[in-house]
């Protein structure tokens, strides 16, 4: 009885002592030859490492030795195995930007889920006055008014339109507005406000639109313009592109038409 007690513990223990080596042809014929049953060598071999012979006399060698055709089944899924790949450590969220992304400005995405750099134009402003032919009328103290040559810009995209914009060291994506243009003949058109539509509070006839920015990396933001937002001619306005001045200024705008 106590013989048996000692046998049945070495049969439960073998596998996790064989698994500590790799294991191979000769190592199975001698787990045979010792008398496991078919089941524990079975086991053995899946889950430990081997180095196996499968070819035509690798195998009649193992049967010529007594291994039963359920070990050799065995030994040959195990060779036939793919080794397992250690898995990729993902980069830490926020690190890394896509891909087309690389240097402070606007981009947008194309239909292939690219994204491209979206190429600024020059905006004209005037402050303390009124621009006569605006769409929005006259101005008050601390707006402005933003002059863009060209009926339409040049970037046409469908909603949903996605923009990113990888702001300088130290700014805010609150920063920057987001302006509906006005067409004005061959011209756009837009009346805002000065320091940023989030540190003023807007009015009715003003263009500046509220949007969602959200980041997607280390000072990079997307922003998502949907149907909600209605089709047309739209303008990123960069901080600090009005200047300070009563007179004529120019500035660079980022500026994209909607379709549908």
């Amino acid at each position: 009885m106590r013989k048996g007690l000692i046998v049945a513990l070495l049969l439960s223990v073998c596998p996790i002592l064989i698994a500590q080596q790799t294991m191979n042809n000769d190592a199975v014929i001698k787990l045979a030859k010792a008398g496991l049953s078919e089941d524990l060598i079975v086991s053995t071999i899946s889950s430990s490492p081997g180095n196996y012979d499968t070819s035509a006399d690798g195998i009649i060698a193992l049967k010529t030795a007594g291994v039963s055709d359920k070990v050799v089944a065995a030994i040959v899924a195990k060779a036939s195995a793919p080794a397992a790949t250690p898995p990729v450590a993902a980069a830490p969220a926020g690190t890394s930007r896509p891909a087309g992304i690389d240097d402070v400005g606007v981009y947008y995405k194309d239909k292939n889920g690219v994204w491209n750099s979206l190429m600024s134009e020059v905006v004209n402003f005037k402050t303390g006055g009124v621009l006569k032919g605006m769409a929005t009328g006259g101005m008050v103290k601390g707006d402005i008014n933003g002059h863009i040559q060209g009926k339409q810009a040049k970037t046409s995209l469908t909603f949903p339109a996605v923009l990113a914009v990888f702001v300088p060291e130290g700014t805010e994506i609150t920063e920057y507005q987001l302006l509906r243009l006005r067409q004005n003949g061959n011209n756009r058109e837009f009346r805002s406000v000065t320091g940023g539509v989030y540190h003023v509070s807007g009015g009715a006839t003003r263009d500046a639109v509220q949007f969602q920015p959200q980041k997607i990396a280390s000072r990079v933001y997307q922003i998502t313009l949907d149907a909600s937002f209605g089709k047309g001619e739209y303008g990123l306005l960069p901080p600090g592109s009005t200047g300070s001045s009563n007179m004529g200024s120019a500035g660079k705008i980022y500026s994209i038409s909607i379709a549908e």
